[in-house]
């Protein structure tokens, strides 16, 4: 801890150099020890870095006793990262991948391009880092024509009424639609617009995968005071066209697998309890049902639903269906 306040302490002092040699005033080595309180070796290595690293213009005047800059328009980027920031940013790079073909991706390359041009112009990071003793496994991202999201995006800021083409999960054929989009959710990379529709009067989840054809009206809309978009989606367990009541939801894992139900956090409002047996019992409140009964098929038979009856039902029919299927073979 003591190491990263002087790094941080360091850094600081640089751009404070820098801004007292850019003033004119003309410092050395002796009055910018005496100004941040360390030795004239601190000082030496600093003016050192300036040099070597950022290619800093530095000359002595001895006739003023101090440092200048033979280019008056040097100056230190303000943004300096340290070697462990910069194995952060770099590791941070290919998590970034579920943006992809998005606004927000012109965004964040906007971003990166302008922290790149406020470092120093060498920077060295470790090739072990982000070579290949790394690998990122990221989910399977659904393909997004770009003027899907431009359309949406400018209808939810300026509140117009969309007409598009959608095809729903059990359907073949694309389905004209008009709806106002209120809110735009992102799922792990999937990408989802809560939008009333005005064919069927109600607020409905569409996905922008399954979008096409997306064309902004002359029609405008209000969002209505009382929306509220969590009734729609739970963060914890993603998205699902539902705004019903949420339930206890009570689930008894085996101990086969209690490491990795103990490990976790499932669900904001999670109770955990490991039985005598070893047996993890898992209590949370959701309304998404679908998302849920998903989720329990993934654990296979290391899984028991105590609670809601309605999803043990579902549960038992949806296993049913996979043992028929094999049975059939």
């Amino acid at each position: 801890m003591t190491e990263r306040r002087e790094e941080k302490a360091g850094r600081l002092r640089l751009l404070q150099i820098d801004e007292r040699i850019r003033d004119g005033t003309y410092p050395n080595a002796t009055t910018l020890a005496k100004a941040f309180c360390v030795s004239r070796s601190t000082i030496a290595r600093d003016i050192d870095f300036l040099r070597d690293r950022y290619r800093a213009p530095l000359a002595y005047d001895s006739r003023k006793n101090g440092y200048y800059y033979t280019d008056p328009t040097f100056f230190i980027k303000s943004v300096m990262l340290s070697e462990g920031e910069l194995l952060t940013l770099s590791a941070a790079m290919p998590l970034l991948e579920q943006y992809r073909n998005t606004p927000i991706e012109a965004s964040i390359k906007q971003l990166f391009t302008r922290l790149l041009a406020m470092m120093p112009a060498e920077v060295s990071v470790d090739p072990s880092f982000v070579g290949k003793n790394i690998s990122f496994i990221s989910d399977p991202l659904p393909q997004i024509a770009e003027s899907v999201f431009t359309t949406v995006f400018h209808a939810l800021r300026q509140h117009c009424t969309i007409t598009f083409s959608y095809r729903s999960l059990s359907r073949l054929e694309y389905r004209t639609h008009t709806a106002d989009p209120y809110h735009v959710i992102c799922q792990k990379g999937s990408w989802y617009v809560l939008a009333f529709c005005r064919e069927h009067s109600e607020v409905r989840m569409f996905a922008l995968s399954r979008m096409k054809d997306v064309f902004c009206t002359n029609s405008y809309f209000t969002i209505p005071e009382d929306f509220c978009p969590e009734t729609y989606f739970d963060p914890s367990f993603g998205v699902w066209n539902t705004n019903n009541k949420p339930e206890k939801i009570e689930l008894l894992f085996d101990a086969s697998i209690n490491t990795l139900i103990l490990e976790r956090t499932w669900h904001e409002s999670q109770e955990l309890h490991q039985n005598e047996d070893g047996s993890v019992q898992l209590t949370f409140t959701s309304n998404q049902m679908e998302e849920i009964l998903h989720w329990v098929m993934s654990f296979g038979s290391a899984v028991t639903v105590i609670n809601p009856p309605e999803l043990a039902a579902r549960v038992k029919e949806e296993a049913e269906r996979v043992a028929e299927k094999y049975r059939a073979r």
